[in-house]
C-alpha cells in the first residue's frame, strides 16, 4: 500500500505566523508588508458530488469563485454562472445559484461507477469536464489507543478499519475534522500493495487531541486521476508556503473557449462513509 502522510494547511499558518513573529520583533517600529507577486484571476471550480451512505445523495453544490491576492480576507464569489450536470443517460440534473457562488441541485442521481459530463459558463467562458462516481466500503470499527510519540509522551491515536475490495483497484481521500483543529487534515491510500486486505488508518494530534472532542472522519471512493492530483496538491501545502510550484497543478476542468484559460479544481464523484468518534 501506498500511503501518504497527513497533510493539513497548519502547516501554513505556521510557516507564515513564524515569519511575521521574525518581522515584528526585529522592527518594532514599523510594519512590514510582503510584496508578492499577484498572478492572473482565474475562475476556481470546487465541484466536488458527495454521496454519503445511508442518504439519497439527491442534494449537492457546487462553488465558484475567483482566486485573490494573497491579504485579501474574501474570497470572490462569481455570481450568474450557469451549472449542469449530464450523465450517460442523458439525465440533465440544473444546479440554482441560492446565494452568491453557490450553485445547488435537489434532484441528482447518484449510480456507481457511472460517467458524468459537468458544463459550466460563466463570465463568457464555457468549462466542462468528465468523472465517474467511484464507490468505497464502509467503516468497519473505529479503535482508540495511547502510544508514544517521538519524544516518549504519550498521545491518543484513532485507528478505523475498513475492507479493501479485491479484483479492483481502490484509491482513497480521507479527511479530519474536529474543534481542535484549524483546517481539516487529509490522507491519501491505494490498495496497490494490499488489493482485497482489511486497511486500517491512524489518526493522531500530539498537542491538541484530549478526550471529550469529537473527530468526523470522511471516507471517500476516488478516481485514480483525482488521487495523482490531490497528491500534488497536498504535497504543496505540506511545504513552504512561500515557495514557487515548478508549475500550475491543473485538474480535469477545461475551457473550450480558450484552453489557456483554464479553471482551478477538479470535478470529483465520490462515494462515502462517514464517522463521528468522541474522543475517550
Amino acid at each position: 500500500m501506498q500511503k501518504l502522510k497527513k497533510y493539513n494547511f497548519t502547516n501554513k499558518a505556521v510557516i507564515l505566523f513564524s515569519v511575521v513573529f521574525v518581522l515584528f520583533f526585529s522592527s518594532c517600529e514599523e510594519t512590514v508588508t510582503l510584496d508578492l507577486e499577484t498572478g492572473e484571476t482565474k475562475l476556481v471550480i470546487d465541484a466536488e458530488i458527495i454521496w454519503e451512505k445511508g442518504t439519497t445523495g439527491n442534494e449537492q453544490t457546487i462553488k465558484i469563485s475567483k482566486t485573490a491576492p494573497y491579504y485579501n480576507n474574501t474570497t470572490p464569489k462569481v455570481s450568474g454562472a450557469q451549472v449542469r450536470i449530464e450523465n450517460t443517460d442523458g439525465d440533465v440534473f440544473t444546479f440554482n445559484e441560492t446565494q452568491p457562488g453557490f450553485y445547488v441541485c435537489t434532484n441528482f442521481v447518484p449510480v456507481i461507477n457511472m460517467n458524468y459530463t459537468l458544463y459550466v459558463v460563466a463570465e463568457g467562458q464555457s468549462f466542462t469536464a468528465v468523472e465517474k462516481l467511484s464507490s468505497v466500503t464502509p467503516i468497519d470499527k473505529v479503535e482508540q489507543k495511547i502510544v508514544p510519540d517521538f519524544g516518549g509522551e504519550d498521545v491518543i491515536e484513532l485507528t478505523y478499519y475498513y475492507q479493501d475490495p479485491v479484483d479492483e483497484v481502490n484509491c482513497y481521500l480521507t479527511d479530519y475534522q474536529s474543534e481542535f483543529l484549524i483546517f481539516p487534515e487529509y490522507e491519501l491510500t491505494d490498495d496497490e500493495l494490499i488489493n482485497g486486505n482489511q486497511i486500517s488508518t491512524r489518526f493522531s494530534d500530539e498537542d491538541k487531541m484530549k478526550p471529550g472532542h469529537t473527530v468526523n472522519i470522511t471516507h471517500r471512493g476516488i478516481s485514480k486521476n483525482f488521487y495523482n492530483y490531490m497528491k500534488l496538491i497536498l504535497e504543496i501545502y505540506g511545504g513552504n508556503p512561500f515557495s514557487i510550484p515548478s508549475g500550475n497543478i491543473r485538474g480535469n476542468i477545461i475551457n473550450t473557449n480558450d484552453s489557456n484559460n483554464y479553471a482551478f479544481g477538479y470535478f470529483r464523484l465520490c462515494e462515502a462513509d462517514r464517522v463521528s468518534y468522541q474522543v475517550k
